[in-house]
């Protein structure tokens, strides 16, 4: 893709990466305008920013402004905060589908996805299972180009507290200081959309995907 003024689409802008990835588009001169679809307002405003406040249940009513250069995906909840696997299913996997299909009929050329180290539709473990659906139909889509990121734990700025990931980044940490458990390492939010940025940018046709390694080399591009 030429590194010319571009239309960037966002869902999932008020999340650890989301947010990191808005304020990083809004200071990127390569895109003129970016577009957030949300439940609710980031309420930073922001003249590149136009915000759509949405129910994505309810596509026949947001459709026709999924319009521009490059959806970036990076909606996503916990199963405590959705109560329940159903609940996280609907959020995680149908509405990212339904918004990249809404995209791809609306010929927007290319797709980033933040999916998850472990993913794989034939996991016993739910979590993995899901992220690893959502991958299998999103590659189904005839985007242009499809990135998906598959970072390990994620840490940085939350609005909430998740003691559960906490715990973990702290003990993977301790881990990774011996030299284990290498490929899971943590990753800071902002790195993670800074390569979401490169990713999406990049002029590779086809489906990409970046594993954690490639994730930080990504993010470090010029």
């Amino acid at each position: 893709m030429e590194h010319s003024s571009k239309t960037a689409l966002v869902i999932g802008a008020t999340g650890l990466v989301g947010t990191e990835l808005i304020k990083q588009l809004l200071d990127d001169s390569r895109f003129e305008k970016v577009v957030v679809f949300s439940r609710r307002s980031l309420e930073k405003p922001h003249p590149k920013l136009t915000e759509h406040i949405i129910d994505f249940d309810q596509p026949h009513t947001w459709r026709h402004w999924v319009q521009g250069d490059i959806l970036f995906s990076a909606l996503g909840t916990t199963l405590k905060k959705a109560g329940s696997k159903e609940a996280q299913y609907k959020i995680d996997h149908n509405y990212q589908y339904a918004f990249a299909k809404a995209a791809s009929e609306q010929e927007v050329p290319h797709y980033v996805l933040v999916s998850s180290a472990s993913a794989s539709p034939d996991s016993k473990i739910f979590y993995s299972r899901m992220k690893g659906e959502l991958e299998r139909d999103i590659s189904k889509l005839p985007f242009r180009s499809i990135n998906i990121l598959q970072p390990s734990l994620l840490y940085g700025e939350r609005k909430e507290t998740r003691l559960g990931e906490s715990i973990g980044y702290a003990i993977i940490r301790r881990l990774n200081a011996l030299s284990l458990l290498k490929k899971y390492r943590p990753i800071h939010g902002a790195t993670v959309a800074r390569a979401m940025i490169h990713a999406g940018i990049k002029n590779n046709a086809g489906k990409q995907i970046y594993v954690l390694d490639q994730i930080f080399s990504l993010a470090e591009e010029s």
